[in-house]
């Protein structure tokens, strides 16, 4: 949202006189959607933000006449909300979060907030790894199609703010299992589970199942009418399957066995079944390369298959869609050395998604930051195959020396991104790749993921 949007809302929903006060946790990109929302839909809103309140979203409340408050709770006001909507960053165990539960006041996600006043279609995509890739492709291929289509969850502009002020058909939302733990009555009509990997796992009691059924929530209100998009070749995703019921059509993809409905590989080419229709692609003409990428195209493809779209439209978006920021972003070509920005890359799997893809090339693989109890063992076999040099970024290093130090004949240590590219830049030759996929969070050194990635691609352009 811009100033000029803060100064002068769109205002198309009518007061419905909801009453009460609605409290919102957390002022960032959601949270100050679902205060805009919830202020036309008659509710006395208060915001309240533990930590600062950056610039933008502080405009936009004044310029809405929302009360906020940040760097406090003031628990006196928040205990008299009829319902709270907070921030997917804020784990279940904080004290004022279970302070609301045991006083019995609901507390839900901008997700299922939002849906309450929609009656768009909704694509769910989610996954440990490759939905913000998946979210984009299917939002590309659905927009060219000319698809009112809107585009948010964990990618763009606030879902809440979207439905207050435009009237999109279909949305294609990117849902993390934070998402999802808060989402209760809202019904994803076209749900899409990419994979189960280990991540985030502080958040469920580092317990595998926890987080297994926090991603199957993501089913949880489907109806007959409905489809479950999903990974047959998935372990995780299989085992979670076994002892679950499911009311939605079942469309599985593989590329490893043929499938009667969903999608698989026929040799090179990408095939689609459903009960309506028939798709093929060459894979050789995908823009997504690599083996995870052929996965994120099947499921966007059996996505626009099941809303009955043009074979030539998917054709023609899936071979000319352009990854998002920050997810394999191709930076520059420097002396025959491509530059990769996948700062999104906060987890070991991310980074095994990365490495994996990468041509037949030698990659020198800048990783590093807030480990969260990270295995790296698991990238042991494509750094051998693929790595020449690890730059390390990050204020701890020792776990990944210690994990890589007998299979990489250099692994450095630098402080800033304009460090790590520089000793990238010299330990690299024409013909090799950079790749920033740290596998860490970015908290050491950086605001965020958004923050590391711009940087990284800022000292490349100064090389």
């Amino acid at each position: 949202m811009s100033n000029e949007q803060a100064n002068n809302p769109i205002q198309k929903l009518p007061l419905q006189g909801a009453g009460g006060l609605l409290v919102v946790l957390g002022a960032g990109e959601s949270g100050v959607g679902a205060a805009y929302l919830a202020q036309h839909q008659g509710y006395d809103v208060f915001v309240s933000d533990m930590g600062g309140i950056a610039d933008k979203y502080k405009e936009q409340l004044q310029g809405w006449n929302i009360r906020f408050e940040e760097k406090q709770h003031t628990e006196a006001e928040i205990m008299n909300a009829v319902e709270v909507v907070k921030s997917p960053g804020i784990p279940e165990k904080a004290p004022l979060i279970k302070a609301l539960r045991a006083k019995g006041i609901p507390v839900i996600s901008e997700i299922e907030f939002a849906g309450r006043y929609t009656d768009a279609k909704i694509i769910g995509i989610t996954g440990s790894n490759g939905k913000t890739t998946t979210s984009g492709l299917t939002y590309h291929i659905l927009k060219n199609a000319g698809v009112n289509v809107g585009l948010a969850g964990n990618i763009g502009k606030s879902f809440a703010y979207q439905v207050a002020t435009q009237k999109y058909e279909v949305y294609v939302l990117e849902l993390s299992s934070f998402m999802l733990d808060d989402m209760y009555q809202f019904r994803v009509n076209i749900a899409v589970l990419l994979n189960i990997t280990p991540d985030h796992l502080d958040r469920y009691e580092y317990k595998m199942e926890n987080y297994v059924a926090s991603k199957f929530r993501i089913t949880q209100n489907q109806t007959a009418d409905d489809h479950l998009i999903y990974c047959a070749d998935d372990p995780e995703t299989i085992k979670g399957m076994q002892n679950r019921t499911f009311a939605a059509q079942l469309l599985p993809f593989s590329i490893k066995e043929k499938q009667p409905v969903g999608a698989y590989l026929d040799g090179t080419e990408l095939t689609i079944h459903t009960p309506k229709d028939h798709f093929q692609m060459t894979i050789t003409k995908l823009a997504l390369q690599g083996k995870h990428n052929i996965y994120n195209s099947m499921a966007s493809g059996i996505v626009s298959k099941v809303l009955e779209l043009r074979n030539e439209n998917i054709r023609e978006s899936m071979g000319n869609f352009k990854n998002v920021e920050h997810r394999l972003e191709f930076v520059a070509d420097i002396s025959g050395i491509r530059f990769i920005n996948d700062s999104k890359a906060t987890n070991v799997n991310s980074t095994w998604y990365a490495l994996e893809g990468m041509p037949d090339r030698k990659v020198v693989l800048i990783l590093g930051g807030v480990d969260k109890g990270n295995e790296y063992h698991e990238l042991t076999d494509l750094v051998k195959k693929k790595v020449k040099a690890i730059v390390c970024l990050g204020t701890d290093n020792s776990r990944i020396h210690g994990a890589f130090g007998d299979d990489v004949a250099t692994i450095v240590d630098t402080a800033s991104a304009s460090e790590a590219v520089i000793a990238s830049y010299g330990l690299a030759s024409k013909g090799d790749t950079v790749l920033l996929s740290p596998a860490c969070a970015s908290f050491d050194l950086f605001k965020n993921y958004e923050d590391r990635g711009d940087q990284f691609k800022k000292a490349v352009m100064e090389l």
